[in-house]
């Protein structure tokens, strides 16, 4: 006879999937900055910032600075790209 867990919670994969979207929607990103579609690769950017690369159960007072810092970047970024988007259209 096998003893098992009656509490026993299924496996949280949320992170490892959070991760490979981020990744994923970043590097689309790349590619769209590549070929000079500022607006993809804007939308694709500010998107990824759904899929927190880092845990998300952590509050934003709990975080390490590192990661405050980097997701700071990443928005300011975003932010850019907005910015630049913004500009070229208004130039036309």
């Amino acid at each position: 006879m096998t003893a098992t867990k009656e509490n026993s919670k299924p496996k949280d994969t949320t992170f490892k999937y959070s991760r490979f979207l981020y990744g994923t929607l970043v590097l689309l990103s790349v590619y769209f900055l590549a070929t000079k579609q500022i607006d993809s690769a804007m939308s694709n950017l500010g998107i990824a910032l759904i899929f927190d690369p880092f845990d998300q159960k952590v509050t934003w007072k709990n975080r390490p600075a590192y990661q405050q810092v980097w997701l700071i970047v990443h928005l300011s970024v975003v932010f850019g790209l907005l910015g630049i988007m913004l500009f070229n259209w208004l130039a036309k």
